[in-house]
């Protein structure tokens, strides 16, 4: 695990150690000559790490010569040493032609300061060489790093006793259900049974008590197969042996798939596959008769979401584990923790307790027979284990199980960038919900990914191992928030920390003299403290705050290396830290808070800059300097652009030979006047834009603004279909905007707020669009009727495809009602309670009546049997009234 951790990061730093020799660096030829010596060293570290792990060894020391402590320090000290060269180069570049030539001793010095550090770097594995030559005394691996090897496995334990089977009566009966239940329309077949959830929440118990009931014993063949560490082939062989049948060892999987259906025909069979960690379904599928009328079972569990989904075909059953509630869960953690002769006594205050262990019941097991040991656990006893629970669970013997069962979910995770993307979550405090778009930005600009995508395929792939948890969903169904559960939040501690992956404050200390990515939560740091503290703030890439922070840590001169910046929650960040700031020349994620009024024009420094995060600012005002940033990508707050800004030659050029790298302008503020209006228009890679639109009495001409939303709505249907969104905001004097929108126009999303009485004509005419949101002072028959052009016209051949459809409705913040939804196959229209006004007819102001309402929505198809919520509730008049179908 550790292995695979320090062969992905230097996998990482390749990239850049090759960067460096390109000749507008102009560096020596010797210099050259040790760079790439240093790279091919490190590549084929990566290499024979690689090749180990895929062997099973955990020799690596052996055969490199050094310990995985020596080679991490390695590879940090070349990102730090090509990382500074960079900075001081960026800085040189930036440099006006004067002080360029007055700097130009300092410049040769940072070269020659380059060539010393990598010529002492060099010297690191050649010195280990030779050590291993004249000693033949090898590094090697730790005696816990060989002892590791042998927990990473899933754990699982069907044996576990009757009286730790806490909460499994119902999940059990939903489960032998499904091993007698026929659907009517099909005959008896094959049914796939999936259990899905996280480990150590009784996937394996609950299958084992649905495998020894009276009804899964009523099977004439039964088989228990374990597919943790095994492959499709090994899988097919033990099923094989299980059955008594010969088992040839050279078989190929096409052979054993006919040697075990051959033996399955015409029989009534249940197998349990436990901890199957891969797609290995494909490959053992035909092993299985589909039809053989006897009513086979097959029951998979897996950690894996896609995996259950994929066993779980058209007459399958997918069952994901639930968190025991909280009195079972207390229930289960006090006979783990207090023996049976004083459970008469009070029962002990396991509050704190409880919330790690979130409901899971090897957690609770394993937390109980940890505080069993250590007598009766009170609750300050029970918040003491919790607050260095870390430690505990890298240490205790009772916890080894849990420890082994969180390792195997980390390290059956594939390849570096996840387990990196995965580690990163303890920069933020417990229990806190996590942005997920926020979290990929930050993700690409430590350098864990390389491309949006592959940001995405990583979150994804921790929500479909369930190692991460979705809070909030977004409309789409696409994850708004998300967490880690409790003890995987303390695995994550606990691994970040002791590969000097993350810092956190602890009780006012740091562990580390050296920190690389600095975590401050709840005013845990301040003043008086931090300045007292030995820690080199230069090598800093990543820092977040929560809460106050502190002079020292916001002493920015001290910082050079810094990538990520989040400062969102930070309380007292001033705007005169910002100048500092502008001086972290290889910054490329900056967000800042509710503390910080204004950016000031040295902003244009930040050349390498990706990401700008001011909504949670009071920035009114945007340096248009901000907009010349080259690298910027994403841009998110509610501003414009001072009047007295000037669109100079240099702007002109800069849009009009289309340098602007910019995605994301969510957004501005804008009267039509001159600014943004003019300038989007030469954005050529935007993707999202979100507008507010306010009238003022010095203009009342949107020509220039219809003009460049028309632009970026046009549909060209040569282009790909690229993921192009569009949020207007406007008020009563400006609706007229939207009429002057033509077709033919494309957009995945479109959100529109404001007083709207019907449907634009551009909408309905839209190509691609699969979210529409709706938010309006006014909710008339005539636009819910529009709507229902939206549906008729997804049904032509190749044009659109509407996922969803949303009309919303805004709720007075002192009013709030349940929200309602009326669904139709993939329709989703979303009500939300209206703040002043029942719905209107189209052209009269008296509120539309039940049968009304029914009538529009069953006009536009949503018959009352296919209704998937049967109530919609309006506000009138402080009034709640409640329309049932």
């Amino acid at each position: 695990m550790e292995a695979a951790l320090l062969s992905g990061f230097i996998k990482t730093i390749l990239p850049k150690l090759f960067s460096l020799v390109q000749e507008k660096y102009k560096l020596h030829k010797v210099l050259k000559g040790d760079i790439k010596f240093l790279e091919k060293e490190l590549r084929m570290i990566a290499v024979t790490i690689d090749d180990q792990i895929l062997l099973g060894r955990e020799d690596h020391g052996a055969l490199l010569s050094l310990s995985m402590e020596e080679l991490r320090e390695l590879a940090h000290q070349i990102e730090d040493c090509i990382d500074r060269f960079l900075y001081h180069v960026t800085r040189e570049q930036q440099a006006s032609l004067f002080r360029r030539t007055i700097t130009s001793p300092k410049t040769l010095r940072s070269r020659q300061r380059l060539a010393a550090e990598v010529q002492l770097l060099r010297k690191i594995p050649e010195e280990a060489h030779q050590r291993e030559k004249r000693y033949r005394v090898f590094a090697g691996l730790s005696s816990s790093r060989q002892a590791e090897s042998s927990y990473c496995s899933s754990g699982s334990d069907p044996h576990t006793p009757k009286a730790d089977l806490v909460g499994i009566d119902g999940p059990r009966d939903e489960l032998v259900q499904q091993l007698t239940e026929e659907p009517e329309d099909l005959a008896k077949q094959l049914k796939v049974i999936s259990i899905v959830g996280i480990h150590g929440s009784g996937k394996t118990v609950l299958a084992r008590e649905v495998y020894e009931s009276d009804v899964g014993r009523q099977f004439s063949l039964r088989a228990w197969i374990s597919a943790t560490g095994r492959g499709p082939r090994e899988v097919l062989m033990e099923i094989l042996r299980k059955f008594g049948r010969p088992v040839v060892d050279n078989f190929s999987v096409d052979q054993l798939t006919v040697d075990v259906r051959e033996h399955l025909d015409k029989k009534r069979y249940f197998i349990v596959i436990d901890d199957m960690q891969t797609d290995q379904w494909s490959s053992i599928e035909a092993a299985f008769p589909q039809d053989n009328v006897v009513s086979s079972r097959v029951m998979v569990t897996t950690t894996i979401q896609s995996v259950a989904n994929a066993r779980s075909s058209s007459n399958g059953y997918v069952h994901r584990t639930k968190r025991l509630g909280d009195k079972d869960s207390e229930q289960l953690f006090v006979r783990k923790a207090c023996p049976k002769k004083y459970l008469g006594y009070m029962q002990p205050e396991s509050k704190e307790v409880l919330k790690k262990c979130d409901g899971q019941p090897l957690a609770l097991v394993s937390m109980g027979q940890f505080l069993r040991k250590k007598g009766w656990p009170t609750g300050p006893n029970c918040e003491d284990v919790c607050r260095n629970l870390s430690h505990h669970l890298e240490q205790d013997e009772t916890l080894e199980r849990m420890r082994r069962v969180l390792l195997h979910s980390f390290s059956s995770l594939p390849g570096h960038g996840p387990k990196a993307c995965l580690l990163y979550f303890g920069m933020f405090p417990c229990d806190h919900p996590i942005r997920r778009k926020r979290l990929m930005r930050r993700w690409l600009a430590e350098g864990f990914v390389e491309t949006q995508p592959s940001s995405t395929e990583n979150f994804n792939t921790l929500i479909d191992r369930n190692i991460i948890e979705p809070i909030g969903m977004c409309n789409n169904d696409q994850v708004k928030t998300c967490k880690t559960y409790g003890m995987m939040r303390e695995f994550i501690l606990l691994m970040s920390t002791s590969q000097d992956f993350i810092t956190l404050f602890a009780g006012n200390k740091v562990e580390h003299k050296y920190v690389r990515r600095l975590s401050l939560h709840h005013n845990i740091a301040t003043s008086g403290s931090c300045s007292s503290l030995d820690i080199n703030l230069s090598l800093v890439r990543s820092l977040i705050v929560f809460g106050e922070a502190g002079k020292a840590i916001l002493s920015f001169q001290k910082y050079q290396l810094l990538r990520v910046l989040d400062l969102e929650q930070c309380t007292d960040l001033e705007d005169e830290h910002l100048k500092d700031i502008c001086n972290l020349l290889l910054l490329k994620y900056l967000s800042l808070g509710e503390t910080v009024a204004s950016i000031p024009k040295d902003i244009e420094k930040l050349k390498l800059l990706e990401t700008l995060d001011l909504r949670r600012t009071k920035v009114k005002i945007l340096p248009i300097e901000v907009l010349l940033l080259p690298c910027l990508l994403h841009l998110f707050g509610e501003f414009q652009l001072s009047d007295k800004v000037k669109i100079t030659s240099e702007v002109q050029k800069f849009f009009l030979t289309e340098q602007s790298s910019l995605e994301t302008l969510a957004g501005f503020v804008t009267d039509g006047c001159l600014g943004f209006p003019q300038i989007i228009s030469h954005m050529k890679n935007l993707r999202k834009l979100k507008i507010w639109i306010e009238r003022s009495e010095k203009n009342t001409n949107f020509t220039d603004l219809v003009n460049a939303i028309q632009k970026f709505i046009h549909d060209d249907k040569e282009e790909s279909n690229d993921p192009r969104s569009l949020s207007l905001h406007f008020d009563a004097c400006t609706e007229n905007i939207l009429s002057s929108l033509k077709a033919p126009s494309y957009l995945r999303s479109l959100k529109l707020k404001g007083k709207l009485l019907e449907l634009p004509q551009f909408v309905i005419s839209m190509r691609g669009l699969r979210e529409l949101c709706l938010s309006s002072t006014k909710l008339t028959a005539g636009l819910l009727a529009a709507l229902s052009v939206l549906k008729d016209f997804e049904s032509v051949p190749g044009d659109s495809s509407l996922a969803s459809t949303t009309a919303e409705r805004e709720a007075m913040e002192t009013f709030p009602t349940p929200d309602g939804a009326l669904q139709e196959d993939n329709i989703q229209i979303l009500v939300k309670q209206i703040s002043s006004a029942a719905p209107e007819k189209l052209n009269n102001s008296e509120p539309i009546s039940k049968d009304e309402l029914n009538s529009s929505f069953n006009n536009m198809g949503f018959s009352e049997g296919k209704l998937g919520l049967t109530e919609l509730s309006i506000v009138q008049n402080g009034k709640v009234s409640s329309y049932t179908h």
